[in-house]
């Protein structure tokens, strides 16, 4: 029977879900047998555990690997950086600190996504388990920072001050080495708190599981609807909450394809690409709305007729 906190149900049904590397590594160095199909053979096994669908390791049977969901983070990385140089140039606008590392934190995780998810590493191996508990705590990480600018919205603290940003940056990195630390004793059990799974095949892990799957989502409504608070309640303006409205929609639809047309997209293209580019899109683009939302609610304060003296 399936538990809360067991991952192996995601780990069959959800291609490229990132977090089974940590438990491929696990299951091998505790010599479990569990291991069927195409994951029976580590050096070309796609991301998952017994996938019921999953791209195979780049080399093998003519694979190129998740090329789709590769070309689509890189195109991520370079948007983002355009977003982060935007947010840099408005000297004058409320929260652009706190706004910017958000944005640093989300560009950093496309990477890693690229790279665990890629089917460029071999499962169970080192660097791909080590890169993967990286992934979760950025993860993590990130969506502390969502939240974070939200908190900073409604002024409780001066943004951009020292009183704001010591917490900020103090959750930012607790969330990242707590959720890195589970992560990795997940991975390679060099302590046994966090892992091994019992049973093995339920690939438990209660704080991994709430870290990385449901605290995205419940910060990700908070943030909502703190800024729901901030734009009507405070600010009392309508237009801005469209641009919050529409970034959520983004998300869910972002997680809605992950989770539910992931697999129909991997099986339709015999296993050529899956849905995971189309979840980075949405997340991208979900991103970017929030830029549009922070924008509108702080234009009047931008300095965008400085002179620069030449």
């Amino acid at each position: 029977m399936t538990q809360f906190g067991d991952f192996a149900p995601l780990c069959h049904t959800v291609p490229s879900y990132p977090w089974c590397n940590l438990f491929y590594r696990q299951l091998e160095d505790n010599n479990v047998t569990v291991l069927v199909n195409a994951s029976a053979n580590a050096a070309a096994a796609p991301v998952g555990i017994n996938p019921e669908c999953g791209i195979l390791r780049v080399g093998f049977d003519h694979s190129i690997g998740n090329v789709a969901n590769i070309i689509v983070c890189g195109f991520s990385i370079i948007f983002m950086s355009i977003l982060i140089l935007w947010t840099h140039r408005r000297k004058a606008a409320v929260g652009r600190l706190e706004l910017l590392h958000f944005l640093a934190l989300y560009a950093l995780t496309l990477p890693l996504q690229l790279l665990t998810t890629g089917a460029f590493l071999e499962q169970g191996s080192t660097a791909l388990t080590a890169l993967s508990a990286v992934h979760a705590g950025l993860v993590a990480a990130t969506f502390w920072a969502l939240l974070g600018n939200a908190i900073i919205s409604t002024q409780v603290l001066e943004d951009g001050t020292i009183s704001a940003l010591i917490p900020f940056n103090f959750f930012t990195l607790a969330f990242f080495v707590a959720t890195t630390y589970i992560a990795l004793d997940v991975g390679f059990t060099f302590t046994h708190v966090f892992g091994p799974s019992d049973p093995s095949q339920s690939l438990h892990s209660v704080p991994l599981f709430v870290l990385t799957s449901i605290w995205p989502g419940a910060a990700a409504i908070i943030y909502f609807l703190i800024m729901l608070y901030v734009v009507l309640g405070m600010l009392n303006e309508v237009r801005p909450v469209w641009y919050f409205v529409l970034a959520m929609v983004l998300f869910v639809l972002s997680q809605l394809d992950y989770f539910l047309l992931n697999k129909v997209i991997c099986k339709g293209t015999s296993a050529k690409v899956d849905g995971s580019f189309v979840a980075t899109i949405l997340e991208t683009a979900a991103v970017g709305v929030l830029y549009l939302a922070w924008r509108s609610i702080t234009e009047e304060s931008w300095d965008d007729d400085i002179y620069y003296p030449r």
